[in-house]
C-alpha cells in the first residue's frame, strides 16, 4: 500500500515541488497551507509521515509537532528557510525525526523520507501477538518494563536501575533525539542533578553491555544535540 504523506507549507510552489516528487515516488500526498490546517487534517485523517515547514502562519511547525506528540508518534520531517541550529535542535528534541534546510533537492528529500519510513516499518515489523503485553520492541531490542528486563536478540542484559530507565526512555520514543537535560529530567528523580559527564558515562556503560551481547550500535550520538536509539538490527 502506498504511503500517505501530509505536507504543510505556506508556499504553494514548495508544496507542489514536494508533492510532485513524492507522487513520482509512488506516494499519496495531502497538502495543507498552514499549521492549524495541518493539525486539523491529521486529526481527521492520520498519515504515515508529516513534512512540516517551521515558519508557517496560524501555528508554526514546532507548535504543530508539540500538539501531534500529545497523541501520535507519526514521523515528522521539518523544513526551514534558515539553517538555524537552535531550530534544528529544538525540532529534534520535541520529537522531530529529521530536518531539511531550504533550498533543498527534491530527490534528497524523498530519500530522507524513505529512510524514515523504512526505519518506522522495521520498528513495527514483529507481530504484537508474539510479545508479552507491555513489551517495548525496537529491532532486536526488547524491554519488559514491569519485569524490569532488557534483552538483545534474546540475550538478557544486566543493567543498573539508571541504565534501565535511560534505555526505556529511548525505547518509548525511538525516533526522538534526547538532549542530556531531557535524559536527566526523565531518567532521574526531580530533585537529583547530575552532570553531562555522568550522563555520558551511563551511555558508555550501556553501549559496552550491548557490545558484549553482540550489538555494536544501540545508542547513536547526534552531535550538538544528544542521543537517540539506533536501528538495533
Amino acid at each position: 500500500m502506498n504511503k500517505h504523506i501530509l505536507i504543510a507549507d505556506d508556499d504553494p510552489h514548495i508544496r507542489d515541488v514536494i508533492g510532485f516528487a513524492l507522487e513520482k515516488a509512488g506516494m499519496q500526498v495531502t497538502q495543507t497551507e498552514d499549521g492549524r490546517q495541518a493539525l486539523d487534517t491529521f486529526r481527521q485523517h492520520p498519515t504515515d509521515l508529516m513534512v512540516l515547514d517551521i515558519n508557517m502562519p496560524e501555528l508554526d511547525g514546532l507548535e504543530v509537532c508539540r500538539e501531534i506528540r500529545k497523541f501520535s508518534e507519526v514521523p515528522i520531517l521539518f523544513l526551514s528557510s534558515r539553517d538555524d541550529e537552535i531550530d534544528r535542535i529544538l525540532g529534534l528534541e520535541i520529537g522531530g525525526d529529521d530536518y531539511v534546510t531550504k533550498p533543498f533537492s527534491p530527490r534528497e528529500l524523498v530519500a530522507r523520507i524513505n529512510v524514515i519510513l523504512k526505519r518506522t516499518q522495521q520498528q513495527h515489523s514483529k507481530p504484537a501477538a508474539e510479545l508479552p503485553q507491555g513489551t517495548l520492541c525496537h529491532g532486536k531490542l526488547s524491554i519488559q518494563p514491569e519485569q524490569h528486563t532488557a534483552c538483545w536478540d534474546g540475550i538478557a542484559l544486566s543493567l543498573t536501575a539508571t541504565e534501565f530507565a535511560m534505555l526505556q526512555l529511548f525505547a518509548r520514543q525511538p525516533t526522538r533525539v534526547f538532549s542530556r537535560d531531557s535524559i536527566m529530567g526523565n531518567a532521574y528523580d526531580s530533585n537529583v542533578y547530575v552532570s553531562d559527564r555522568t550522563i555520558d558515562s551511563h551511555i558508555r556503560h550501556i553501549r559496552q553491555k550491548f557490545a558484549d551481547a553482540g550489538c555494536e550500535n544501540v545508542i547513536e550520538t547526534v552531535h550538538g544535540v544528544g542521543y537517540k536509539l539506533a536501528a538495533c538490527q
